[in-house]
């Protein structure tokens, strides 16, 4: 039986803004959003009854999963009934950590399926029904270097984030995102990053320029042992070379960016040290 398999490549913010809160319940975001390798494996195949999910290691929900939502999406889009389908996720990037790992599992299963079912599908139509299911899908399914707006769907392409490197560390403790949305307030008191300094950085192909705007607004939301827990783990990466670090969408994941020559092994063993969760990536490009 043919299987077909994605790598399904996490996220991160380089810079997050929040505008304020919309009529439809939604909140306006500007955001500068890269791929990052750190990745799991998503494999797709026709096998079984009905749709099948299997995850080691992750506790999936009652009811249907995003993933089957997103096929039946999928196959309504394309006008045909939905096959038995299995599909496996090896994971390795963090759950809860603000880095999409969800969502790019799901962006990557529905690349699977145009592949396997609807090549010809134009990458816009494939975009859309991913945002049928979560507001960064059809940045996941994109992929690459964007500015993202609206509720994080409306993507501009930017160009490639110059050569660098990551390290990323989860803390151990989670931030659920809604959370952490109820926690802002629009009150003029936020300080907001400079996504458009960012985004005429990245158009100079300027490392430094992008790096000098790196930020986060949620990261003035948190409590302060959270903050605390954060700031210690930037602190740690920048003193180990990192030219910009910051919390990755809701968090509580740290990235800290680092030039191509820099050296992270030093960053990597102090933070591996206390922490389970700490990888090393580079910047990775369109994937659709």
């Amino acid at each position: 039986m043919e299987r077909y398999a994605q790598a399904a490549p996490a996220k991160v913010n380089l810079a997050l803004d929040i505008l304020g809160r919309r009529p439809d319940g939604y909140h306006e975001m500007r955001m500068v959003m890269q791929t990052v390798s750190l990745c799991d494996a998503v494999t797709l195949e026709e096998a079984g009854e009905g749709f099948a999910l299997f995850a080691q290691g992750l506790v999936l929900p009652q009811g249907k999963t995003l993933e089957q939502r997103a096929a039946e999406a999928f196959f309504a889009a394309i006008g045909r009934p939905r096959p038995s389908l299995r599909v496996t996720l090896e994971k390795k990037t963090p759950a809860y950590a603000g880095l999409g790992g969800g969502s790019a599992d799901v962006a990557a299963l529905l690349r699977l399926l145009r592949e396997r079912y609807a090549p010809a599908m134009p990458r816009e139509a494939l975009e859309a029904v991913g945002g049928q299911i979560g507001s960064d899908m059809p940045f996941c399914v994109r992929g690459g270097t964007a500015l993202a707006e609206g509720r994080g769907d409306l993507l501009t392409d930017l160009p490639p984030l110059p050569d660098c490197r990551f390290v990323i560390c989860k803390p151990d403790f989670d931030l659920p995102t809604g959370p952490m949305f109820a926690r802002l307030r629009f009150d003029g008191s936020l300080p907001h990053p400079d996504v458009d300094g960012m985004s005429a950085a990245l158009k100079r192909g300027d490392l430094a320029g992008a790096a000098g705007r790196v930020g986060n607004v949620f990261e003035t939301v948190l409590e302060p042992p959270e903050r605390r827990e954060i700031q210690q783990i930037k602190e740690a990466l920048l003193r180990h070379g990192a030219l910009a670090a910051a919390m990755s969408g809701s968090g509580p994941a740290v990235f800290g960016l680092f030039s191509p020559e820099a050296e992270t092994n030093r960053a990597l063993e102090e933070l591996g040290r206390r922490y389970a969760q700490v990888f090393e990536a580079l910047p990775v490009g369109r994937l659709l």
